[in-house]
């Protein structure tokens, strides 16, 4: 499996009102790949109502101003040795120490994908049939999925979208699968993921379409729900029919 470039940020937000409403805002980013420091890029940046005008960077190493007033607060703050020291060193002191610590309370964690398989109709004058494998609730990102034909990986026919995030810190993808059934032949699902000691194999069921299957299940539940409707009609018949009193006739 391949490795696969991970950007992540870290923010802390600082902010000043004044009496007369304006506010001023300073944000601190950490972005990262990886716990190495050459991996990691600091930002400082200085807003006013809104409207950013300086920013210091690990990479340039010293303040950009992006406004008449920003430009004169670079200005000065970068012939300050003790200010630019102390900017040039968060990139280790505040960024390196608190990634280490993010990077062992989540990035190392992983979970196991799980995987399903069904059938789709296929468009009309497409192939005669198609597959999907659903794979969902994994984590890290990279994952592998491939079909497999009585055991031989599958790859002419085969799509699959790229991994979709959740937003809650999980994935999924889906592969589709277009093939021409075969009698005895067997069809699998393979998925390879850093979370799984041995790649996850779905094997699909084509002992009858899924499609006959839901036509039977619905089948079956509405033939269920009519006995019990027709029972419960013949217990209210019967128990009116007891409660029934007859009065006798006078000649």
């Amino acid at each position: 499996m391949t490795s696969t470039f991970l950007s992540v940020s870290l923010l802390f937000i600082a902010s000043l009102c004044t009496a007369d409403g304006t506010m001023e805002v300073t944000v601190g980013r950490c972005e990262f790949n990886s716990t190495d420091l050459k991996d990691i890029e600091f930002t400082y940046s200085l807003y006013y109502n809104k409207l950013e005008y300086a920013r210091f960077s690990s990479s340039v190493g010293k303040f950009v101003g992006y406004t008449e007033f920003g430009v004169k607060n670079a200005e000065f703050w970068n012939n300050d040795p003790s200010q630019l020291n102390a900017m040039r060193a968060q990139k280790a002191t505040y960024c390196g120490h608190n990634i280490g610590i993010w990077y062992k309370a989540a990035l190392t964690k992983s979970a196991e994908p799980h995987a399903r398989l069904h059938s789709e109709d296929p468009p009309v004058g497409g192939h005669p049939a198609m597959l999907v494998c659903t794979v969902y609730d994994f984590y890290p990102k990279l994952i592998r999925v491939t079909w497999l034909r009585n055991g031989q990986e599958v790859t002419a026919g085969v799509t699959s979208t790229d991994e979709m995030a959740d937003g809650d810190w999980y994935y999924q993808v889906h592969s589709h699968l277009e093939y021409t059934p075969q009698s005895g032949e067997k069809i699998s699902c393979k998925v390879e993921h850093v979370s799984l000691k041995a790649p996850l194999i779905v094997d699909w069921d084509s002992s009858m379409p899924e499609s006959e299957r839901n036509k039977i299940a619905i089948g079956a539940s509405g033939l269920i729900l009519g006995l019990i409707l027709s029972l419960a009609g013949f217990i209210y018949y019967k128990s009116k029919t007891r409660r029934r009193i007859l009065v006798p006739t006078t000649d």
